[in-house]
This record gives C-alpha cells, structure tokens and sequence, in this order.
C-alpha cells in the first residue's frame, strides 16, 4: 500500500495559513477544522508546517501565544510523495516523532497524512486479510 491509497480515500484538502498568521489565528484554525497541524505556504510554496504541540511548546517558554506562526513552525520540512509505501511512512513517522506529514508533487503541495491516517490504514488492511483468510478457512 501507498500515500496515493490514503490520499484517494481521505481526500486532497489541505488547511494552510501564512507564516504572518499570528498563533491566535492558528489556534482558531486547528479548532475549527478539528485538526492538530496546518502547513504554511507563502507565495505558493511550502515553507513549512505547525502543530498544536508547537504552541503548547511556545506557552510553555513564553507564558503567551502572542507572536506569528513563522516563530514556531518547522521550517525543515520532512515531506513525502504519493508513490512511498506506507510502511516506510510509518517507520519514518515513527523514528522522527512526526505525527503530520505534507504530501508533494514536486514543490506542489497535494495532500498531507497523519499518523492516525497511517495506522487506520494498517488496521483497514489487516482486517481485510482477517476476512479474506476467514472466508478461506471457511468458505
């Protein structure tokens, strides 16, 4: 299985914010789609990403969310593609601590998966061996 499988069932939306946006903004936005990560784009091009463990980490240095997206997000940007295989993701996703992951095309930024999104994809998968096999044992 690959990016493109999970891609093609969650779908292609991406929530994204400038990196002007302040925290108060990013917050509103987390909330409002009910996500935990928003990739930042300016001009088109993808220079970075933030996470709801961004801004916990800005409260617990800071005491305030006062500030712009730009002074907590993750400029060194780990991407993937369509065409990885899932389990590598999950290896990835793993050994770097990363929960959100942008999907690329290029510099076109098409899609972005989640850990959740990986391991649902995992159990979806197990579970359609469980049947196939159950329906072989008994069928």
């Amino acid at each position: 299985m690959r990016v493109e499988d999970i891609v093609k069932k969650k779908g292609t939306d991406v929530v994204t914010l400038t990196s002007d946006s302040t925290i108060s903004q990013l917050l509103s936005t987390l909330s409002k789609h009910s996500i935990g990560a928003v990739v930042v784009v300016d001009n088109d091009q993808v220079v970075g990403i933030v996470s709801e463990r961004d801004v916990v980490r800005r409260i617990a240095e800071t005491g305030s969310v006062d500030g712009q997206v730009s002074q907590i997000m993750t400029s060194d940007l780990e991407t993937c593609v369509n065409s990885d295989e899932i389990q590598t993701l999950a290896s990835k996703m793993t050994e770097r601590r990363i929960r959100h992951l942008p999907v690329m095309d290029g510099d076109t930024l098409v899609a972005i998966v989640s850990i959740g999104d990986v391991v649902k994809s995992r159990l979806d998968d197990l579970e359609a061996e469980r049947d196939h096999l159950h329906g072989f044992v008994h069928g």
